[in-house]
């Protein structure tokens, strides 16, 4: 019998699995199964060294559904993705996402399909490491300009908090645009455009108010 499982994967104490689960079950999958890694960097561990990732090779069969929000949920390393969609689609299991609702499979014989197939895995992969790199180069230039400007004027305090940004940053990676962003979040379009213009400026606002 097969089955439709949910990973989903946490970094930080902002993100939340819930979530990730209502997504896809608004977008109208049934999960028989969520499995899922806390406080696991998508960039520096591997799928298959997580604690719960590595059940998904044991969980799934041929046939089965595997969902993902998004393919960065698998990881944001370029190699380890690509290995890892090809590995579970070797073994006959079909991948979907929430977002943009794509579907990933090996069934296919068509040589140019199949090559169209890998070509959109590998750019979503190369997406999902450049957004994890542009975030953590942002906080890198964030809190150095918050430490540059501890003695002056904190400036106007920031309309989004630290859960809300950093829902933005992973939005603006999937290509999403700021109505949707903003429709999704509660924010203002102009602030969506505003992070996403100069993401280490709202990353020092984020440190120079303590967010």
């Amino acid at each position: 019998m097969t089955q439709t499982i949910l990973y989903a994967r946490v970094s930080t104490a902002d993100q939340n699995i819930a979530h990730q689960t209502a997504q896809a079950q608004a977008a109208g999958f049934t999960i028989d199964h969520v499995v899922s890694d806390h406080g696991i960097s998508g960039v520096n561990t591997r799928l298959a060294e997580r604690p719960e990732g590595k059940r998904l090779f044991d969980l799934l069969r041929s046939g089965d559904v595997l969902v993902v929000r998004w393919v960065d949920r698998l990881g944001r390393n370029y190699e380890d993705v690509t290995d890892t969609i090809r590995e579970f689609m070797r073994r006959g299991v079909i991948i979907k996402t929430v977002i943009n609702s794509l579907t990933f499979d090996g069934a296919t014989t068509d040589a140019m399909q199949a090559a169209v197939r890998d070509a959109l895995i590998a750019f979503m992969a190369a997406t999902a490491q450049a957004q994890a790199e542009a975030t953590k180069e942002a906080q890198r230039a964030g809190i150095a300009a918050a430490k540059g400007d501890e003695t002056r004027y904190k400036g106007k305090k920031p309309t989004y908090d630290r859960k809300s940004f950093v829902q933005v940053q992973d939005m603006l990676s999937t290509g999403a645009g700021a109505s949707a962003i903003a429709k999704e979040t509660g924010l203002m379009r102009q602030t969506i455009l505003r992070i996403k213009a100069d993401p280490a400026k709202a990353e020092a606002s984020l440190s120079r108010w303590q967010l």
